[in-house]
């Protein structure tokens, strides 16, 4: 059975894959695929690490400075490091730049895959750097649903 570990909670030391959830939140304003990933993916035995947290208050403001908003990119950089697989699903309405940032930062890493909706803005962008690098990347929510339970149940 699957695990969520949702921000700001501490990453566990466990031998199960982590999967850290990337993708469009925009302040809570995205829907929530990390839900509906975790809900499909519950008979797998892995931990979930997902940034969106029941908790946000997007009053906080997004500065160093601030101590709750840091907690929360630091968390979130702690479980980029430590995922075994970053899942990137970006869709068509978000702006995503947080997301853009985080492919951006390990796009040479090895354990990526990538879903990026038809008519995100930058979805050229996001498919060029995927070709580059050898990113695995799928073409819709199922498609990765796919990828996960064939890649993840080996």
């Amino acid at each position: 059975m699957s695990q969520i570990i949702y921000s700001p909670h501490p990453i566990p030391a466990s031998s199960l894959p982590k999967i850290f959830l990337s993708g469009s939140i925009d302040n809570g304003q995205a829907v929530d695929w990390q839900t509906r990933l975790c809900e499909a993916c519950a008979d797998l035995d892995l931990i979930f690490l997902n940034p969106r947290r029941p908790d946000w208050d997007s009053t906080w403001e997004p500065v160093k400075s601030n101590p709750l908003f840091h907690e929360q990119v630091s968390w979130e950089l702690d479980g980029l490091e430590l995922a075994d697989l970053i899942v990137v699903y970006i869709t068509e309405a978000s702006k995503a730049p947080i997301t853009l940032l985080e492919l951006g930062l390990h796009a040479r890493q090895d354990n990526l895959v990538v879903c990026c909706e038809e008519g995100f803005w930058r979805k050229g962008n996001v498919d060029i750097v995927c070709e580059r690098y050898g990113i695995a990347q799928v073409d819709t929510f199922d498609d990765l649903l796919t990828f996960l339970k064939s890649s993840l149940s080996n």
